[in-house]
């Protein structure tokens, strides 16, 4: 079993990766580099601190040519053309991969038979669940936003998922109307609480760039994860055929 779920997250992985790999050169990729154009353009003295990549969430490190105090950082980073090309891929296949995995772990646990429409309909929640509602309290950045700290960011995304993977598997699991209550309100807690943002909320970037790569990488990752479920309910029966007939 442990050898199938393997072999068929990483071949998923690897055909929804490649796939969505391609459509994110032609849309948020350009995107990020007008983004960092701004920020070359005004100079900034702080370190950016992500490149976010496609909804999934995919981060590349930037670093800042210098601070106040006329000290150097150099921190690497991939070179346009190519190499960021071929990092970024590889990143989004190993998200696909564990996106795969993640999905078939669920189904198994769950007891579900794993088919195409099953898996598309796990694939389509896990994007509500890690994509769409986070989203709503902390969208998609460009380089040079103006963000509130990590931390609480990290921690409010991994609220609002975890609360949005309960809330969805209880509600459309259990008939029980005490079960779906409780499944409410875990789905709104996390938006009751609140995402952190930052105080003075400026951005180096124009809003218009901002909204259309806000909106093209929700899209990406709604192509990554349904991608990576069609794939997994396609090659888990195939699997499973193979592993019958050489027992």
């Amino acid at each position: 079993m442990v050898t199938r779920v393997l072999t068929v997250s990483i071949l998923a992985g690897l055909l929804a990766g490649l796939i969505v790999a391609a459509l994110q050169h032609v849309t948020t990729t350009p995107l990020i580099l007008k983004a960092e154009t701004y920020e070359a353009a005004l100079r900034l003295q702080a370190p950016t601190l992500a490149s976010f990549d496609g909804q999934a969430k995919l981060i590349l490190a930037h670093g800042a040519a210098g601070d106040g105090a006329g000290h150097d950082h150099a921190e690497w980073k991939p070179q346009d053309g190519f190499q960021r090309t071929l990092l970024t891929s590889a990143v989004t296949i190993a998200t696909a991969i564990g996106f795969a995995a993640l999905l078939l772990a669920g189904m198994i646990a769950a007891g579900d038979a794993i088919d195409e429409r099953r898996a598309l309909i796990w694939a389509a929640c896990g994007f509500l669940a890690f994509g769409l509602v986070p989203a709503t309290g902390l969208a998609p950045e460009l380089p040079g936003a103006a963000s509130a700290a990590l931390e609480q960011r990290q921690l409010w995304w991994v609220l609002a998922a975890l609360a949005t993977a309960g809330g969805l598997f209880a509600f459309l699991r259990f008939e029980q109307p005490w079960v779906r209550a409780l499944a409410i309100v875990a789905l709104l807690v996390p938006h009751l609480i609140g995402a952190p943002h930052p105080a003075a909320p400026e951005s180096k970037v124009p809003a218009e760039i901002a909204a259309h790569f806000a909106a093209l990488s929700l899209a990406i990752q709604a192509a990554l994860w349904l991608a990576t479920g069609f794939a997994v309910g396609k090659l888990w029966p195939w699997a499973s055929r193979r592993v019958a007939v050489a027992g």
